[in-house]
């Protein structure tokens, strides 16, 4: 098991990077998108959206009350993931989540969007319109499935 140092600074360094990449991104796409949308391939696209709720437009209009959420979150899953004595993957995991929730706090308080999160990739019309931050987050999930159900496997052997 690594050291807590270590862990730290996976935990930090994936959450700056996941941050500062959907950050560029985000920029890119309110440059790039303000008038139209770009085409991909099989009905995906980018398109420019601002969602003040939370994940799949969830909580429409409720900005305020996901700020404060997410600052909570970010928070306690960052003191908690700095303080535990983990594995590098529960570290990077941890890096994911904290940078993907951070990503969507920065828009609600840094950017002059009224609160709102910037998304910008569709990748089917019945399907909601997402962002980095929010590509960080669900990775950050899954691996956390995947290493719980991994876990007890290990205790027992």
């Amino acid at each position: 098991m690594p050291s807590r140092r270590v862990t730290a600074g996976l935990v930090v360094g994936v959450g700056i990077l996941s941050v500062a990449v959907d950050q560029i991104a985000k920029t890119i796409a309110e440059n790039n998108l303000r008038d139209h949308s770009i085409d991909l391939v099989l009905g995906a696209r980018f398109v420019l959206t601002y969602n003040s709720g939370a994940a799949f437009s969830v909580g429409t209009g409720r900005s305020g009350v996901f700020t404060v959420l997410a600052s909570v979150t970010v928070t306690l899953l960052l003191v908690y993931a700095l303080w535990a004595r983990q594995s590098r993957l529960r570290a990077v995991m941890f890096g994911l989540i904290v940078g993907g929730a951070a990503g969507n706090l920065f828009d609600r308080l840094f950017r002059p969007n009224g609160g709102r999160v910037i998304d910008f990739v569709e990748i089917a019309r019945w399907w909601p319109v997402f962002n980095v931050a929010d590509v960080s987050l669900f990775f950050g999930i899954v691996l956390m499935l995947f290493v719980s159900m991994r876990e007890p496997e290990r205790s027992r052997s």
